[in-house]
Formats: structure tokens, C-alpha cells, sequence
């Protein structure tokens, strides 16, 4: 069964040889290949030969163009520095004031310099594994592709003082998403996952209002093409759990602070969800026990299609033998023990 199997039979309720591994690498992707960050992010092919290590190292059952959360807003002006080997920063908003959101102009994702070099990592992941091991895209979901043009302090009290025109900058930026999300998909995604992390921190009903309907539409778009939808909102959503499944999301990242048994049998069938142990305190941190029993821990309570992942990013200087850990788990939890490296 290679990995491309074992997700579609996990996610369709069938039989697999283990639950697929869904960790989100990319700091640790990067220095684990002997890539400085800034090649990682600025340059796909370093990115594909990074995830095609870390996949191949510690048996993941994914290979992902995710980076950073500036693509789109970099091609759409806003200025974004490239640190040697350190995150990327942006220092200004590009909308410094609302009326600013008048300069901005739609592009076309194979126009921009970033969103095009994320789909020429997905048309190299093709090459290299399609039809072998998924390949997931990524785009930013409208709200939290609004906090980072406009800034997240900012955002916030937009939200609350002038509401109408956020809603005018999520309706032009839901357009933007759902472009990269279709180029993306077209370049060889089988699925996309949508980064939303500003949502966790707003209310129930904003989250209803301000996030819940953009992503609906830009998951639209994606299955319209026959790929899969993931949502990941960092943080603890456990106030967001009952309207996270509106979203038409077929995978759901949990993090680690919301209660994976809840959540799984308040969904019950779909979503499939995905997660969720600590990923610094256990990953990072923990020993290699401590990682083994959290991942099974994980797999119980999640229910029989459950993905394993820890609840967010795998920080970077992760010991790999907390990630050996992670998947000698998996192939224990299904009877397949010793069957390593099986993609």
C-alpha cells in the first residue's frame, strides 16, 4: 500500500495498514536537507527536495508546498523580508489606512513571483511522486490573509469598528485564494490546506460571519476540481469546534488544546480529523515514549479514520528520534509493525 492508498482508503473508511502521518514540516524540512531558510522559501526546488527528505526519513504520508504565510501578500505589494536563516518579517502593513484597499489590484496567481514558485514546486512534486504520495498545496484563508495585510492589531478593531469594509477586503480576497487554490490543484495538488489562524482568535458569530463563508467558497472551488480540503486553524478553537465542520473541510486539524475525543464524536464520520498532541511539550520536548504513547493516545480517541499529526508546525531542532517514535507508533497501531518506507 503506498501513501497515496492509504490516505484515499483512511479518508473513503476503508482498511490500511496504519493511520497516515500528516505532520506539517517546514522549519525542521529545511535544516533537515542543509537548506538555509531563506532557500526554502524563496526557491522551490530546494522546498521539494526538503519534503521529499523529511517524507522519505520519517514516513510521512505527504509531501507539501507549504512555506510561510506571505505569498499572496507579497505578490500583492506587501514587503516582506527574507532572512538569511530566520523567518521571513514584515515590518508595515500594506494597508496602513482602510483606504488603501483602492490600490490594491487582483493578480493572477502564475503572474505572482511567490504564489508561481509555489506552483512550480507542485509541478515538480508531480514529477517526482504523483500518483505515490499525496501532494498537498496551501493558501491562507481571506481573514488571515487580511491580518496580514492589514496587521493583526489593526484587523482586530476593524472588525469591530467599521465591519462593512472588512467584509469588502475578505470579498476581494476570497477571489485571490480561490485562483492560487485552482492553479494550484491544476499543477498537480491533490489537496489544498487552508491556514486560517486568526480565527481562533475571534467569537463564535465572527467567526460565522468573517471567516466560516470564505472558506466555504474557496473549498468549493478546490473539490469542484476533485481535491481535497484541509483546514488548519492554529490555537485553541475548542469554542470553534461545532461550526469548523460547516466549513466543507474533509480533513480537520485540531491543535493540541482542544479535546480530540469531543471533537471526534461530535463529528462522527466526516470530518476526518487529524491530530493532535503537543508539539512542543511532547515533539520537541518530550521523550521518545512520551511521543509514542501521545501518538497513540491520539489514534484512540480520534476515532477509526482519524490522520496522525501533533497539533501544529514540527518545531525546528525536533530530535528525530521523537519523529522515529512518532511512526514506530503508527505502524504498531495497525498491526504492521517493521513495515517501514512501504511508499
Amino acid at each position: 500500500m503506498n501513501c497515496l492508498e492509504r490516505v484515499s482508503n483512511r479518508l473513503q473508511g476503508r482498511s490500511v495498514d496504519r493511520p497516515p502521518n500528516f505532520d506539517i514540516m517546514m522549519t525542521f524540512a529545511a535544516h533537515h536537507a542543509g537548506h538555509r531558510l531563506r532557500e526554502y522559501y524563496l526557491d522551490h526546488r530546494v522546498l521539494v527536495e526538503s519534503n521529499l527528505r523529511v517524507a522519505g526519513d520519517f514516513d510521512l504520508d505527504i509531501v507539501q508546498a507549504i512555506s510561510d504565510p506571505y505569498r499572496e501578500a507579497a505578490d500583492l505589494g506587501l514587503a516582506v523580508e527574507f532572512p538569511d536563516d530566520g523567518l521571513p518579517v514584515s515590518k508595515q502593513p500594506l494597508l496602513a489606512t482602510p483606504e488603501d484597499l483602492q490600490r490594491l489590484t487582483p493578480i493572477r496567481p502564475e503572474e505572482g513571483r511567490r504564489m508561481s514558485d509555489r506552483i512550480g514546486a507542485l509541478e515538480l512534486f508531480k514529477t517526482e511522486v504523483g500518483g505515490v504520495i499525496p501532494i498537498m498545496g496551501w493558501v491562507e484563508g481571506a481573514l488571515a490573509e487580511a491580518a496580514d495585510l492589514r496587521g493583526m492589531h489593526n484587523l482586530m478593531i476593524d472588525l469591530h469598528d467599521r465591519p462593512e469594509w472588512v467584509e469588502q477586503l475578505l470579498e476581494f480576497l476570497v477571489e485571490i485564494e480561490v485562483g492560487f487554490a485552482r492553479a494550484q490543484v491544476r499543477a498537480g495538488a491533490d489537496i489544498i490546506g487552508l491556514g486560517d489562524a486568526v480565527a481562533s482568535q475571534i467569537s463564535p458569530a465572527m467567526y460565522r460571519e468573517f471567516a466560516l463563508p470564505y472558506e466555504q467558497r474557496i473549498f468549493q472551488a478546490v473539490k469542484e476540481l476533485g481535491a481535497v480540503a484541509r483546514l488548519h486553524i492554529c490555537g485553541d478553537t475548542t469554542h470553534l469546534v461545532d461550526d469548523m465542520k460547516e466549513s466543507g473541510a474533509d480533513i480537520l486539524d485540531l491543535d493540541w488544546m482542544v479535546d480530540f475525543a469531543t471533537a471526534a464524536a461530535s463529528y462522527g464520520d466526516h470530518p476526518v480529523l487529524c491530530g493532535n498532541f503537543d508539539p512542543v511539550a511532547v515533539m520537541l520536548q518530550g521523550t521518545e515514549q512520551q511521543v509514542y504513547d501521545a501518538t497513540h493516545a491520539c489514534l484512540k480517541a480520534g476515532g477509526e479514520r482519524c490522520f496522525s499529526m501533533a497539533g501544529c508546525e514540527i518545531p525546528d531542532k525536533t530530535p528525530v528520534e521523537n519523529l522515529h517514535a512518532q511512526s514506530r507508533a503508527l505502524w504498531d497501531f495497525g498491526g504492521a509493525a517493521g513495515l517501514h518506507g512501504s511508499c
